[in-house]
């Protein structure tokens, strides 16, 4: 646990410092109200000063859009020129959008035991906080972005995200990715079933494809993740579905013991760094769960099953990774392509030209590859 210090009416003061990023606690605090201007509060955060915020909530985040502008600005001048590849425009966009959410990050506010925001016409964060951080029995103190983040995850697990393809709806926790993008889940609807007996799904996240499987008429999935919010998550949509009779989630580092006639695994798509809980669904480090899936389906396939592997193929598009060495990593690990089934992304970011990645997106396929141990 990690405390901020600063001091106000010339006493030192300290708190709780909560980051559900892991960013460190601020170095310099200053405390600030509605006086303060836009333009003073950009430069005090780009020099590494946080402003413990002490006037109203709404010119809080007034503040906060303020400043996104002007961080904008400055990186849209500074990005003049164009990058030489898709693997540097890729690099240069993750450290725009790192040095972004470390200013913005700078703005904070106090939170009073029980989650309570002590300004001037702020919202009730009770629920939002104590979904994330549990209990608040001491006083603490997070950065606006973050909590305004805690409000939107609360939304997203009270209101839940429609699924077509599963005919229902799906509510995501906080840090759990949810499945806005219903490309790859059609796959898995779509896809023809190899048994109908067991399956398992590896990396379930809220739940969804263990769903979808069910729904299907598989009579037992075994759902697996390392993340407790994800684990708490899935049983919960799963029990919600009615489906917690024919479904187990455990705690596993990819699979569970004995084999299936179908493995599923969405790893995340990306090979690189992530910065946040819910990006761990989105970047993977080396490939790691991708390569970790692939060594170890052969050895968790029943005679005759199939692994699919459901994978966008962004990072050969952004020059992070090739088809080649996919197709290697397959070959290496004693599986054979038994099909493949593709689809186009059809979010937002897929037709938004301003996008500094849109070249990548725009030529983005998603697929789902039929794995059979040779």
């Amino acid at each position: 646990m990690h405390a901020v210090r600063w001091t106000e009416a010339e006493e030192v003061r300290a708190a709780r410092w909560r980051s559900e990023s892991g960013a460190p606690p601020p170095r310099r605090v200053v405390s600030a109200d509605d006086r303060l201007r836009a333009d003073t509060a950009y430069r005090l955060a780009c020099e590494g000063t946080a402003i413990l915020w002490r006037g109203d909530f709404p010119n809080a985040r007034q503040l906060l859009q303020a400043m996104g502008r002007r961080t904008d600005r400055k990186q849209r001048k500074a990005a003049a020129s164009p990058p030489v590849s898709m693997a540097e425009a890729f690099h240069l966009h993750r450290k725009d959008r790192f040095q972004r959410a470390r200013t913005l990050g700078m703005l904070l506010v106090p939170l009073d035991p029980g989650h309570v925001v002590p300004l001037r016409r702020a919202p009730d964060v009770r629920q939002p906080c104590t979904e994330v951080y549990g209990p608040g029995d001491e006083p603490s103190v997070v950065s606006l972005r973050e909590l305004l983040g805690l409000i939107g995850a609360h939304e997203w697990r009270r209101k839940g995200v429609a699924v077509p393809a599963l005919g229902d709806r799906i509510h995501p926790h906080y840090g759990v990715f949810s499945p806005v993008r219903g490309e790859y889940v059609r796959l898995v609807a779509e896809a023809p079933l190899p048994a109908r007996t067991r399956a398992f799904d590896i990396g379930t996240g809220t739940g969804v494809l263990a769903a979808v499987l069910a729904r299907r008429g598989v009579e037992r999935v075994i759902a697996t993740d390392q993340d407790p919010r994800a684990l708490v998550c899935a049983r919960e949509n799963l029990a919600r579905l009615g489906l917690e009779g024919r479904t187990d989630v455990v705690m596993a580092d990819l699979f569970p013991p004995g084999r299936a006639p179908l493995v599923v695994c969405n790893p995340p798509w990306v090979p690189a760094r992530p910065g946040t809980p819910v990006e761990h669904a989105v970047y993977d480090p080396g490939s790691r769960m991708l390569r970790g899936f692939l060594d170890g389906l052969r050895a968790h396939l029943e005679p005759g099953g199939e692994g699919w592997l459901v994978l966008s193929d962004l990072a050969e598009h952004l020059g992070l990774r090739t088809r080649a060495e996919l197709l290697e990593a397959i070959d290496a690990a004693g599986l054979a392509v038994a099909g493949r089934l593709d689809t186009r992304p059809v979010h937002p970011r897929a037709s938004d030209a301003s996008d500094p990645l849109y070249a990548a997106r725009a030529a983005e396929v998603t697929s789902l590859w039929r794995l059979a141990a040779t």
